[in-house]
């Protein structure tokens, strides 16, 4: 039986999670260690976080690794972070295969070194049956990059444009198949989108917290779905309670 979070009801608990992992690079700096201990941290806590996932009966999880625009850091740190990439898929692979996660990845492929390239290529492909979690990973990722991306797509396809709906878009984005996530939480307070999954969030709740990603622990995860359940999601309707308000 699903270890849920008290009084979560199954019902209640989202069906996808979405995290920014942000802080850390000020994670590591209020330790005066170099930013990339803080990314070695996070990783290491995305172990933990995984597990937590699983545990609290989350289907989907979308985390944000690696952003079109963390391009632009200073490439000591860029270099760190692509070898971090590696080192989890050759440290983690077996163990999450193991148990049941399916890597997907979102974003593009094609500006990692081929390297890289072939060993996400060899998880994705090694755990495409695994069904009791989809881990979704966004390295080289851009919501902008993804939606210029599908409307290319589309055009190059010949679609019609009065065929063109919803349901056709995100059928052309890097997340197809997956529902929109339910909850996005962001880490170290920032009150920012930062260009992630900005056309299936269009109806996410989201909570946002001044914890650094690397202390985001299985007591904040638990904190951060309790007040997921305690929302009334309307989609841009009124509430149930409005709806009897006016009736009475």
């Amino acid at each position: 039986m699903t270890d849920l979070p008290a009084n979560i009801p199954p019902e209640k608990t989202p069906r996808h999670v979405a995290m920014i992992m942000d802080g850390n690079g000020r994670w590591a700096l209020q330790r005066g260690l170099p930013r990339l201990a803080g990314h070695k941290a996070g990783t290491e806590n995305l172990r933990r976080i995984i597990r937590a996932t699983v545990e609290f009966g989350v289907k989907y999880l979308t985390i944000y690794a690696f952003s079109t625009e963390n391009w632009g850091r200073p490439a000591e740190e860029v270099n760190g972070l692509m070898l971090i990439l590696q080192n989890v898929i050759d440290r983690e692979l077996k163990e999450l295969h193991a148990e049941g996660v399916q890597l997907r990845h979102i974003g593009r492929l094609e500006r990692l070194d081929p390297a890289v390239q072939k060993k996400v290529l060899r998880a994705i492909d090694l755990t495409k049956n695994n069904q009791r979690l989809i881990l979704n990973v966004a390295f080289n990722y851009g919501g902008r990059d993804e939606i210029v991306n599908a409307i290319q797509r589309i055009v190059k396809e010949g679609i019609p444009a009065d065929e063109v709906n919803d349901e056709l878009v995100s059928r052309y984005l890097f997340t197809v198949g997956v529902p929109d996530p339910d909850l996005i939480v962001r880490t170290s307070g920032e009150l920012r989108i930062s260009n992630f999954l900005i056309w299936q969030a269009a109806y996410s709740e989201w909570y946002v917290t001044p914890t650094l990603w690397p202390d985001f622990d299985k007591e904040e995860y638990r904190r951060a779905l309790q007040t997921y359940a305690n929302r009334d999601r309307r989609y841009g309707k009124v509430s149930s309670g409005e709806l009897q308000g006016s009736n009475a």
